[in-house]
């Protein structure tokens, strides 16, 4: 189980490969393969486990560009794995209806949007004034 902290805050996100393969989907569809090249703060600093509060709202505007642009993704556009693009997700295509592209794709294990939760969680550390961690518990 993975989450994100920002000091004694917590936001729970679900198993560590649900998250790689958001991240995995990003480089894929929006970068063309090379990690971090358009989104540097999420994609290279958060992956590797801590954004440094001084690239919080920078992380905050990469966010909101994924966002849109996953937005234009059907769901079968999904990468599980960069690392092994025949890799497919655990469920295979039994989705609810209510997930209509690769922007609302994301769901954490309990059940919220993963991109709002990042986005609170990014919002989060910009008030603290405070890094942003990936954790394993």
């Amino acid at each position: 189980m993975v989450g994100l902290q920002v000091e004694f805050y917590w936001y729970q996100i679900g198993a560590a490969s649900f998250l790689h393969s958001f991240f995995s989907s990003v480089c894929f569809r929006l970068e063309q393969g090379e990690w971090g090249s358009k989104f540097p703060r999420l994609m290279n600093d958060l992956y590797q486990g801590r954004l440094k509060s001084e690239y919080v709202k920078d992380a905050l505007v990469e966010l909101k560009e994924i966002k849109q642009e996953l937005a234009k993704f059907p769901l079968s556009d999904v990468i599980w794995d960069i690392e092994d693009l025949s890799a497919s997700p655990p469920w295979g295509n039994n989705i609810s209806p209510d997930i209509t592209n690769l922007s609302n794709y994301f769901v954490t294990s309990d059940g919220e949007d993963f991109l709002l939760v990042l986005q609170h969680a990014l919002e989060k550390a910009l008030e603290m004034n405070s890094n942003l961690i990936v954790k394993s518990i």
